[in-house]
């Protein structure tokens, strides 16, 4: 049996819809800015959408109109620790002084996650499609008669992400630099560094295009 609805209660229902998911969003953004952590600095016009990871933010220094979709994890990791519970195994503790700097108009659709030991410099205008990885270490993996991760962190090595990048969906970067107006494919694993204006794609990350100054287009490496 179908039931007939008026066209102008049917526009009033949609209407209905509409204002609740207005409110909704807007009480959202609200109680996201009011819970902000407080980080090292004062930026302005920070959004950084719920849910959302933020560990030791005093040792995180924020540019100005920062857009970091749902999902993300910024994490200034102070100390790596391990205990050895009923396991034979050493328990580890390891100590840090991260530094993480991202600058003025960063963005990110969602799940941005940066993990900093030593030190993290993201520039200005630099955009993150979803799930990016941004680094400074990697597990130990020297010994493979004891599980990784009683092995503590090594390999810690500074990442510096220049001004304008582009860093495509589910891409990780892994204690790098990467130059300035630089775009990294989707589904890339950075672990060398990668020049101003290039396009790197690949697992690991190979360079397959330059910029040319002087035609003013891409030519393929």
């Amino acid at each position: 049996m179908k039931f007939y609805i008026p066209k102008t209660l049917k526009e009033l229902i949609k209407r209905a819809i509409y204002i609740s998911c207005k409110s909704s969003n807007f009480l959202n953004e609200k109680m996201s800015y009011i819970h902000m952590s407080k980080f090292q600095n004062s930026p302005q016009r920070l959004t950084i959408s719920l849910p959302r990871t933020i560990i030791n933010p005093s040792k995180i220094t924020l540019g100005d109109d920062i857009n970091l979709g749902p999902g993300s994890i910024l994490k200034a990791m102070t100390e790596y620790s391990v205990k050895s519970k009923n396991s034979s195994y050493q328990s580890i503790e390891q100590n840090f002084d991260p530094i993480i700097k991202i600058g003025n108009r960063v963005s990110s659709t969602c799940g941005l996650h940066i993990t900093g030991a030593k030190e993290i410099i993201i520039e200005d205008d630099v955009m993150f499609a979803a799930n990016v990885y941004v680094g400074d270490m990697t597990h130990t993996y020297n010994n493979v008669c004891i599980p990784y991760k009683y092995q503590g962190l090594n390999h810690i090595s500074p990442v510096l992400i220049k001004k304008g990048c582009w860093i495509g969906r589910n891409s990780v970067i892994l204690g790098v630099s990467i130059g300035k107006f630089s775009i990294i494919g989707a589904n890339s694993v950075v672990t060398k560094n990668i020049p101003d204006k290039c396009i790197a794609v690949g697992s690991p990350a190979k360079i397959i295009k330059k910029w040319s100054d002087d035609t003013g287009k891409w030519i393929s490496v």
